[in-house]
């Protein structure tokens, strides 16, 4: 049977209870490096707590009438911490710092070896989304392009070849995923489009590395950040977004909603399926199907109905859960009216 027409996703993370985290402390921060204070339960009873609120984050998505849910990323700091801190060759106990474009220092993981994956690291999460829903089951993982930036290298003094060494450790775990009943993997590269001058020279390679061999639909994430964290306005195209085009990911998902893309880049995506924004996380106004409904027309003037998978902008962590839920109903309704007229 052929999949629905205009499958619902997320990107990938939903709120945490404030009873889970210090959401104040999370307000002000994208770990890069562990923050283990963030969390308000004690170790011993951690991964029961946060199996209890991947448990509500899965059954709000149902409840919601999304189609490929996610475990929420109950278990994580950041999208990329948890994972990119667990391999081999990571000193995260002391930092390096690295400074952006605007002067802003950051606290970030040391690559002091070989980066290297000795254990899987979000195989039980998988498990446990899988054994909780019979919906299609995303999960994701920070691409290797935006983990290199997030680090200071004291040890390849080669971008490329340390990058390529982050894919294959995603692949490695990709692969175990996939195993544990992943049915679409998801790869987090937000710096893309932070850094395009260098994601150009070799960004495609390492990203095609880490999906390699996988047989499920894989899926590559670009946005301009969390809208509670980068405030104000935000560019109305991509710089890095056609070289995706070659890359081997099915799919890719792109923000539009809140920076109000211009969506003939689509064109430039051709033949691959887009995850389209059409939730703006900015705005806490909920919004009405109908406003979704016409955000979903608007892309398939561009894309086929068969390639378009609408989602939220980015993920939904730093959102009020009230309001998170009421978007995702939006976003499942909006959808089923589109769809209807598609039949």
């Amino acid at each position: 049977m052929a999949p629905a027409l205009l499958q619902t996703t997320v990107v990938g993370s939903y709120p945490q209870p404030d009873w889970l985290v210090n959401r104040e402390m999370l307000s002000k921060m994208v770990p890069r490096t562990r923050v283990r204070e963030l969390w308000r339960v004690p170790e011993a009873f951690l991964e029961q707590a946060q199996d209890d609120a991947t448990l509500l984050a899965i059954r709000d998505m149902e409840r919601a009438g999304i189609d490929i849910v996610t475990d929420g990323e109950m278990r994580r700091e950041s999208y990329s911490n948890r994972f990119a801190t667990a391999l081999d060759g990571i000193d995260d106990e002391n930092p390096g710092e690295i400074v952006n474009r605007v002067g802003q220092k950051t606290a970030v993981p040391r690559v002091v070896g070989k980066i290297r994956r000795a254990k899987p690291i979000e195989l039980r999460d998988m498990q446990f989304l899988r054994a909780n829903t019979e919906r299609l089951a995303k999960i994701t993982l920070p691409g290797p392009f935006t983990m290199g930036q997030q680090v200071k290298d004291e040890h390849y003094k080669d971008a490329e070849a340390m990058c390529m060494d982050y894919a294959a450790a995603v692949n490695e775990e990709a692969h175990d995923l996939v195993k544990a009943g992943a049915d679409v993997i998801q790869l987090d590269e937000p710096w893309l489009r932070n850094n395009p001058e260098e994601a150009k020279l070799y960004a495609v390679k390492v990203i095609d590395r880490a999906l390699q061999g996988l047989a499920v639909p894989t899926v590559v994430h670009l946005c301009f950040g969390y809208a509670a964290v980068v405030r104000g306005g935000k560019p109305t195209g991509y710089a890095f977004l056609p070289q995706l085009a070659d890359s081997i990911a099915q799919q890719i998902s792109i923000e539009s909603a809140q920076p109000r893309l211009d969506l003939g880049v689509l064109k430039d995506l051709a033949p691959k399926k887009v995850m389209l924004g059409v939730i703006d996380l900015a705005d806490p106004t909920i919004e009405t199907p109908l406003q979704v409904a016409d955000r979903i027309r608007a892309g398939l003037k561009h894309v086929a109905a068969d390639k378009l998978l609408p989602a939220p902008d980015c993920g939904m962590k730093y959102l009020p859960r009230a309001t998170a839920f009421g978007k995702l109903k939006a976003l499942a309704a909006g959808a089923a009216l589109v769809r209807k007229e598609l039949l």
